[in-house]
This record gives structure tokens, C-alpha cells and sequence, in this order.
């Protein structure tokens, strides 16, 4: 074989693991649990589930939306992803069974109900999504026992009470979306102890408290870059401490009940950035009064409405929104010399009145704006 032609070595490895794959047979616990979904879902998915083993048997392709691999003698289901079909009733408890699952993928399809406790079972998950659907109640504190989990999506559903403690025990939990939902109380402050947290989203909810609750213990967040803290109740005023959170490119904190003043130590946040739709940035400018300069960058606090990052946001715009707070004063100097602040929001809020050009930004006069700093 030391002679043999690459290409001709490497098919020659490749056939006992190509034979190996054909020939191993699904592990029986998930053939029966997936069995049990294909029962309890619609047409949609069920007329495209041909076959006895959902991984493929013979000459018949393994079930639409599911991902297999082998594991000694036995093939496994290590993904799952039936969306947008229309779904409809309770989440597929059978789910729960397939312990290999590192991939469950259900979001916008139109499923009731809670999520069951059982889901703390699948410890290799590393992605959840269920956003865009009817789901409800509390989340259940098992969702901390998903030691691998990296992705969470729950957001447009109508999940209630509390955000759970035990999101914090996730130690791979990379992304975390939780807007559009009826949570309530405060954001929990353990969730600063995530040290791999990129994506902390849980704005349109009804959660109360202040920034400084949230990022009480030391060092936390030491890997965040986008907060979505917009479109709740949260009180208080912006701590200088939110400075030391430095990989912040996003901060989203528009329609809350926020106070004071703008701390100069946010000036030190070089690299928050915003993206945000063209359309929606062209109404914006229409309305509301804008600091301007002439730079190629990005610093802002957002404000926008319904929005998933991944499959809507087509532009980068340069915006800094505070808009509807309650800010008062005036806004550091620092923040005129910030060389990637571009534009600023600060519609419905009681800052001082009366601001003169400062080094090369200027006042774009637009109507329907009664403070500008």
C-alpha cells in the first residue's frame, strides 16, 4: 500500500467505515423514539418519514430533518431539525429520549405547552432552537443540566415568570436569545459568571431592576459583546462600571425607564458597534435630531423593534441610541471626541437643553425632538 496513489490509499480507508455506516443498524431507543414524534406530529413531516429506520434503510434515504452518526456498532440521531412546517400541539416529549441529540432545531412551527423537565436528559445538546412558536409557562430549572449547550434560541413565544438561575450552569453557552417573551422579575446577576457569553438578548419582556444589579459581581461578562436590554422596565441610570465590560459591541437599552446621567467612562467602549436595517435607519433620520461625524465606524445603543440578528440586520449604520429613558444632564464631552461616534438618538429624554457644534461634529436640525446635547 506504500505505493499506492493517494486518491486510491484514501478510498481504501474510507470503505470499511463507508461498510460500517451501511451496515450498523439504529440503536432501538431512538428508532422507537422517533416513532414516537412521527405520531405526533402533521402530515407535513410524517408523508416525508418513509421507511422503519429514520436513518436510512437499504435504499431509502435516512427521514427528512434527521442527522445520524455511528457510534461502535450502532447508528445514533444526533440531529433533529423539522421546522417551519407547521407543527402543531405540545412539545414531542419523545424527544427527550434520543440522548445523543446534539442538535434540536423545531422553531417556527406552532407549539403549545411548556417545555417538559425531561429535557435536562439530552447532555450532549449543544444547540436548542425553539423561537417562533406558542410555547408558554415557566422554563424549567432541568434547562441547567444542558452542560454542553452553546446556542439558546426561545425568543418569540410566550414564556413566563422568571428567567431561571440555572441558565448560569451552562459553561458553554455561547448565545442566548430570550426576547419577545412575558418574563418577569429581574435579570439574573449569575449569568455574569458565563465566561463564554457572546449573546445576551432579553428585551421585549416585562423585567424590572437596573444595570448595576446586573452586573454586580466582579468580572463578569468578560466575553459579552451584544445586550439587548430594550423594551422593558428597568430602572435606574447607566453604571460607569457597564465601562469595564470592554469586547461590548452592541448595547441595546431603548423603551426602559432609565435615569441620570451618561457616564464618561463609556467612552472607553471603542469597539460597541450596532448594525441596523437601511429602511428602518431612513425613518429614524426622518424623526429624530442627530450628532453627527465623519467617521467610517460604529457606537451605539439601539433602538429597535422586532429584529433577529442572523437573518434580518443588512447594513451598518454609525448610532449611538438612548432614545425614550429618562437621561438627564448633559453628555460628556468624551463622547464628541470618540473617533467612531457617528450619529446619536436621544429623542424623549430630559437632557439640557442647548448644544453648539463641537470639533468636527455637527447638529443635524430635525423636527420632532425637544432635548439635544
Amino acid at each position: 500500500m506504500a505505493n499506492w496513489p493517494p486518491a486510491i490509499l484514501l478510498f481504501a480507508l474510507l470503505i470499511p467505515l463507508l461498510f460500517n455506516a451501511v451496515s450498523c443498524k439504529t440503536l432501538k431507543r431512538d428508532v422507537k423514539a422517533l416513532n414516537e414524534i412521527k405520531s405526533s406530529l402533521g402530515w407535513r413531516v410524517v408523508y416525508s418519514w418513509v421507511g422503519d429506520d429514520p436513518c436510512g434503510d437499504g435504499d431509502l434515504p435516512p427521514w427528512s430533518g434527521v442527522t445520524c452518526s455511528v457510534q461502535g456498532d450502532y447508528r445514533v440521531v444526533t440531529g433533529l431539525e423539522v421546522y417551519a412546517v407547521s407543527i402543531v400541539g405540545p412539545f414531542p416529549i419523545a424527544v427527550t429520549n434520543l440522548l445523543d441529540l446534539q442538535r434540536l432545531d423545531l422553531h417556527n412551527n406552532k407549539l403549545t405547552g411548556p417545555i417538559p423537565p425531561q429535557i435536562g436528559r439530552l447532555k450532549r445538546l449543544k444547540v436548542l432552537n425553539l423561537r417562533w412558536n406558542k410555547l408558554q409557562d415557566v422554563l424549567p430549572p432541568e434547562i441547567g443540566e444542558l452542560k454542553s449547550l452553546t446556542h439558546l434560541y426561545l425568543s418569540f413565544n410566550s414564556f413566563n415568570g422568571e428567567i431561571p438561575r440555572e441558565l448560569a450552569n451552562l459553561p458553554a453557552l455561547r448565545y442566548l436569545y430570550l426576547h419577545e417573551n412575558r418574563f418577569v422579575g429581574r435579570i439574573p446577576a449569575e449569568l455574569g459568571n458565563l465566561q463564554n457569553l457572546r449573546h445576551l438578548d432579553v428585551g421585549n419582556n416585562h423585567l424590572v431592576g437596573t444595570i448595576r444589579e446586573l452586573i454586580r459581581i466582579e468580572g463578569c461578562f468578560p466575553a459579552l459583546r451584544n445586550l439587548y436590554l430594550n423594551n422593558n422596565y428597568l430602572t435606574g441610570g447607566i453604571p460607569a462600571q457597564l465601562a469595564n465590560l470592554t469586547n461590548l459591541e452592541i448595547l441595546h437599552l431603548s423603551y426602559n425607564k432609565m435615569t441620570g446621567i451618561i457616564p464618561s467612562a463609556l467612552a472607553r467602549l471603542p469597539r460597541l458597534t450596532y448594525l441596523i436595517p437601511k429602511p428602518i435607519l431612513s425613518v429614524f433620520k426622518c424623526a429624530f435630531k442627530v450628532l453627527s461625524l465623519r467617521t467610517p465606524r460604529t457606537f451605539k445603543f439601539g433602538h429597535l423593534g422586532k429584529r433577529e440578528l442572523e437573518e434580518e440586520l443588512n447594513s451598518k449604520s454609525t448610532v449611538w441610541y438612548l432614545d425614550h429613558n429618562q437621561f438627564s444632564g448633559r453628555i460628556p464631552d468624551a463622547f464628541y471626541k470618540h473617533s467612531f461616534l457617528k450619529e446619536m438618538y436621544i429623542e424623549s429624554n430630559a437632557f439640557r437643553q442647548g448644544v453648539n457644534p463641537i470639533g468636527v461634529h455637527k447638529v443635524l436640525e430635525v423636527s420632532d425632538t425637544e432635548f439635544l446635547v
